[in-house]
């Protein structure tokens, strides 16, 4: 495999992300961690499981539009039976959204009905939301509200301060800035958050990153990148994208830093079709 795997990567505003959680979880009755449907695992923050406890938890598995949808069941029944509630939705379109209100009521069932048995009607529901940059925070809370109350974009560290946004008159959620771990220990795992843009370009070699996803399609789902770019997929992935695409430099010389872009754009934007970069740990070399 390549360098593209290699970051340590843990800016400042992150370190007190993670402090801002340890305190505000007093305040809230459930976490709500986002992940991306084609990383669920890798996109998950480790500490969180240390930060959140016994909380209750519901885990939205977003852009599941563009995940291998026979893979995400299978992430979905991994996670259920961990006792971990799921949603497979994509935010942007609204895809299985209409499915979290009811999920919130029934797995905090029993606080509501202690709160009427207590006389407390009216009092909402806290949830905190996290997940690590560039999941989708800020799009489900947007869907869920019907605003624009956060600020959404495709690039990481978007979202950097709380913020309380009420969904309902009966549940509010607080907007966590993405949190990442201190370092990237698994290169593993660090590619796929780079190959999906959870980690900037700007700190990354991105031809030896596009080489790497290169490696990963070619081995998982070759019939769609031979059937996107019309290659034999037998040589490097980066020349032969560029030469069945035109991308030259001056000399005929094949373009491989456009095709490095071409490929990563493309993948993130879900062009090359429903892909899922890592499988359960029950199906793995299945």
């Amino acid at each position: 495999m390549s360098d593209a795997g290699n970051i340590q990567w843990f800016p400042g505003h992150m370190t007190k992300t993670r402090r801002l959680i340890e305190a505000d979880l007093k305040m809230v009755d459930a976490v709500v961690e986002v992940t991306d449907a084609r990383i669920p695992e890798s996109s998950r923050n480790p500490i969180m499981d240390e930060l959140v406890g016994t909380k209750p938890r519901i885990m939205i598995m977003n852009k599941c539009d563009v995940a291998d949808e026979k893979t995400t069941n299978a992430w979905r029944k991994y996670y259920e039976s961990r006792g971990i509630c799921v949603i497979v939705c994509d935010c942007r379109s609204g895809k299985g959204i209409n499915r979290f209100l009811p999920t919130v009521k029934q797995l905090l069932s029993e606080l509501i009905e202690r709160r009427k048995a207590r006389g407390m009607i009216g009092k909402a529901l806290r949830l905190m939301v996290v997940g690590i940059p560039n999941v989708g925070k800020s799009s489900f809370i947007n869907r869920m509200a019907n605003s624009k109350k956060t600020k959404v974009g495709d690039r990481p560290g978007v979202t950097r301060g709380k913020q309380w946004v009420s969904i309902d008159r009966d549940v509010e959620l607080l907007d966590m800035p993405g949190i990442l771990w201190p370092k990237f220990e698994d290169k593993d795992v660090a590619q796929r958050l780079a190959f999906t843009g959870a980690v900037k370009d700007e700190v990354m070699d991105t031809a030896a990153l596009a080489r790497a996803l290169g490696e990963v399609l070619m081995r998982d789902y070759p019939e769609l990148v031979k059937a996107r770019y019309k290659i034999a997929g037998e040589g490097d992935i980066l020349t032969e994208i560029a030469k069945a695409r035109g991308m030259l430099v001056s000399g005929g010389e094949p373009d491989t830093e456009r095709a490095a872009a071409a490929l990563l754009n493309e993948f993130r934007g879900g062009k090359l079709g429903r892909i899922t970069l890592e499988m359960p740990p029950e199906t793995n070399g299945v």
